[in-house]
Protein backbone atom coordinates (compact mmCIF):
# COMPACT_ATOMS: atom_id res chain seq x y z
CA UNK A 1 0.00 0.00 0.00
CA UNK A 2 3.15 2.23 0.62
CA UNK A 3 3.97 2.19 -2.87
CA UNK A 4 0.90 2.90 -4.40
CA UNK A 5 1.01 5.77 -2.37
CA UNK A 6 4.50 6.98 -3.38
CA UNK A 7 3.36 5.76 -7.04
CA UNK A 8 1.03 7.66 -7.03
CA UNK A 9 2.16 10.80 -5.41
CA UNK A 10 5.10 10.53 -7.78
CA UNK A 11 2.21 10.32 -11.05
CA UNK A 12 0.69 13.71 -9.55
CA UNK A 13 3.88 15.68 -9.50
CA UNK A 14 4.90 14.57 -12.76
CA UNK A 15 1.39 15.58 -14.01
CA UNK A 16 1.31 19.20 -12.13
CA UNK A 17 4.97 19.87 -13.00
CA UNK A 18 4.07 19.44 -16.82
CA UNK A 19 1.14 21.36 -16.64
CA UNK A 20 3.20 24.17 -14.65
CA UNK A 21 5.89 24.00 -17.40
CA UNK A 22 3.20 24.25 -20.13
CA UNK A 23 1.43 26.87 -18.64
CA UNK A 24 2.18 30.25 -20.41
CA UNK A 25 3.98 33.30 -18.99
CA UNK A 26 2.29 36.16 -17.98
CA UNK A 27 3.52 39.55 -16.90
CA UNK A 28 1.59 42.31 -14.67
CA UNK A 29 -2.10 42.69 -15.93
CA UNK A 30 -1.97 40.10 -18.79
CA UNK A 31 0.44 42.51 -21.10
CA UNK A 32 2.88 41.13 -23.44
CA UNK A 33 5.37 44.27 -22.84
CA UNK A 34 6.40 45.71 -19.92
CA UNK A 35 8.67 48.83 -19.64
CA UNK A 36 9.38 51.05 -16.52
CA UNK A 37 10.84 53.51 -15.41
CA UNK A 38 13.22 53.83 -12.06
CA UNK A 39 15.54 56.92 -11.57
CA UNK A 40 18.08 56.88 -14.64
CA UNK A 41 16.96 53.12 -15.67
CA UNK A 42 14.91 51.30 -17.55
CA UNK A 43 13.38 48.08 -16.62
CA UNK A 44 11.85 46.05 -20.23
CA UNK A 45 9.86 43.31 -19.92
CA UNK A 46 8.52 40.94 -23.02
CA UNK A 47 6.75 37.89 -23.97
CA UNK A 48 8.88 35.97 -27.10
CA UNK A 49 8.74 32.46 -27.85
CA UNK A 50 6.71 31.78 -24.98
CA UNK A 51 9.32 33.22 -22.44
CA UNK A 52 9.45 36.33 -20.05
CA UNK A 53 12.64 38.04 -20.64
CA UNK A 54 13.35 40.95 -18.25
CA UNK A 55 16.43 43.77 -18.15
CA UNK A 56 17.39 47.12 -16.62
CA UNK A 57 19.12 49.08 -19.06
CA UNK A 58 20.38 52.56 -19.14
CA UNK A 59 21.76 53.99 -22.93
CA UNK A 60 23.50 57.26 -23.42
CA UNK A 61 23.78 59.05 -26.79
CA UNK A 62 25.65 61.96 -28.44
CA UNK A 63 23.60 65.12 -27.94
CA UNK A 64 24.23 65.99 -31.47
CA UNK A 65 25.14 62.36 -33.98
CA UNK A 66 22.39 60.38 -31.51
CA UNK A 67 25.10 58.25 -31.89
CA UNK A 68 25.47 55.46 -28.93
CA UNK A 69 28.50 56.33 -26.17
CA UNK A 70 27.77 54.03 -23.43
CA UNK A 71 25.00 51.55 -22.89
CA UNK A 72 24.53 48.92 -20.05
CA UNK A 73 22.04 46.48 -19.79
CA UNK A 74 21.96 43.71 -16.90
CA UNK A 75 19.38 40.87 -15.66
CA UNK A 76 18.42 39.63 -12.26
CA UNK A 77 20.07 36.14 -12.41
CA UNK A 78 18.93 35.57 -8.70
CA UNK A 79 18.29 38.32 -6.14
CA UNK A 80 21.47 38.50 -5.55
CA UNK A 81 23.32 38.33 -8.72
CA UNK A 82 23.11 41.16 -12.11
CA UNK A 83 24.85 39.88 -15.15
CA UNK A 84 24.87 41.66 -18.94
CA UNK A 85 26.58 44.16 -21.37
CA UNK A 86 28.04 47.59 -21.08
CA UNK A 87 28.38 48.56 -24.60
CA UNK A 88 30.95 50.93 -25.80
CA UNK A 89 31.83 52.83 -28.71
CA UNK A 90 34.62 52.00 -31.46
CA UNK A 91 37.82 53.53 -31.41
CA UNK A 92 39.00 51.88 -28.19
CA UNK A 93 41.96 49.97 -27.49
CA UNK A 94 40.69 46.83 -27.41
CA UNK A 95 43.79 45.09 -26.40
CA UNK A 96 43.32 47.13 -23.06
CA UNK A 97 41.21 46.19 -19.60
CA UNK A 98 38.14 48.64 -18.79
CA UNK A 99 38.36 50.13 -15.39
CA UNK A 100 35.02 49.65 -13.37
CA UNK A 101 34.89 51.94 -10.47
CA UNK A 102 31.79 52.47 -8.26
CA UNK A 103 32.04 56.08 -6.96
CA UNK A 104 35.24 56.41 -4.99
CA UNK A 105 35.64 52.60 -4.21
CA UNK A 106 38.74 50.36 -5.57
CA UNK A 107 38.02 49.58 -9.22
CA UNK A 108 38.32 46.67 -10.94
CA UNK A 109 39.60 46.04 -14.44
CA UNK A 110 37.57 43.41 -17.20
CA UNK A 111 38.55 42.57 -20.85
CA UNK A 112 36.72 43.43 -24.05
CA UNK A 113 34.76 40.62 -24.92
CA UNK A 114 34.01 41.66 -28.78
CA UNK A 115 33.10 44.02 -30.92
CA UNK A 116 29.70 44.08 -33.20
CA UNK A 117 27.56 46.68 -35.24
CA UNK A 118 26.56 48.35 -32.17
CA UNK A 119 29.90 48.51 -30.30
CA UNK A 120 32.63 46.77 -27.97
CA UNK A 121 31.20 44.39 -25.43
CA UNK A 122 32.26 43.78 -22.39
CA UNK A 123 30.43 41.45 -19.84
CA UNK A 124 29.76 42.22 -16.60
CA UNK A 125 28.54 39.98 -13.19
CA UNK A 126 28.05 41.99 -10.39
CA UNK A 127 27.45 39.99 -7.26
CA UNK A 128 27.48 40.53 -2.74
CA UNK A 129 28.99 44.09 -1.85
CA UNK A 130 29.50 45.22 -5.68
CA UNK A 131 25.50 44.97 -6.31
CA UNK A 132 25.00 46.76 -2.89
CA UNK A 133 27.44 49.27 -3.47
CA UNK A 134 25.84 49.98 -7.07
CA UNK A 135 22.14 50.18 -5.18
CA UNK A 136 23.93 52.89 -2.54
CA UNK A 137 25.99 54.73 -5.26
CA UNK A 138 25.80 57.70 -7.26
CA UNK A 139 28.01 56.80 -10.09
CA UNK A 140 29.41 53.87 -11.74
CA UNK A 141 32.77 54.97 -13.90
CA UNK A 142 34.12 52.91 -16.87
CA UNK A 143 37.76 53.77 -18.18
CA UNK A 144 38.88 53.03 -21.11
CA UNK A 145 41.88 54.22 -23.36
CA UNK A 146 41.51 55.45 -27.03
CA UNK A 147 42.83 53.58 -29.82
CA UNK A 148 45.53 56.42 -29.91
CA UNK A 149 46.69 55.25 -26.64
CA UNK A 150 47.17 59.04 -25.30
CA UNK A 151 44.88 59.36 -22.83
CA UNK A 152 42.25 57.26 -20.99
CA UNK A 153 38.02 58.18 -21.19
CA UNK A 154 35.90 57.94 -18.78
CA UNK A 155 31.92 57.15 -19.01
CA UNK A 156 29.96 57.58 -15.99
CA UNK A 157 26.88 55.90 -15.70
CA UNK A 158 24.11 57.45 -13.04
CA UNK A 159 23.13 55.16 -10.17
CA UNK A 160 20.02 56.90 -9.78
CA UNK A 161 17.28 54.06 -9.15
CA UNK A 162 19.33 51.23 -9.79
CA UNK A 163 18.40 49.44 -6.31
CA UNK A 164 14.41 49.58 -7.60
CA UNK A 165 15.32 48.99 -10.70
CA UNK A 166 17.44 45.70 -9.54
CA UNK A 167 14.39 44.53 -6.89
CA UNK A 168 11.68 45.11 -10.39
CA UNK A 169 13.82 43.63 -12.82
CA UNK A 170 14.81 39.97 -10.32
CA UNK A 171 10.86 40.43 -8.81
CA UNK A 172 9.73 40.03 -12.97
CA UNK A 173 12.18 37.51 -13.67
CA UNK A 174 10.76 35.01 -11.39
Amino acid sequence: MHMRRVISVAAWLMTAATAFAQAPPTLPGGATQLQETHGDWRVVCTLQNNQRRCGMLQQQADKDSHQLVVAIELRAVTAGKAEGTIVLPFGLAVDRSVGLQIDDSPGVALPFRTCLAVGCLVMVTFEGSALGALGKGAVLTVTTTPGDGVQAAAFKISLNGFASAFARTAELSK
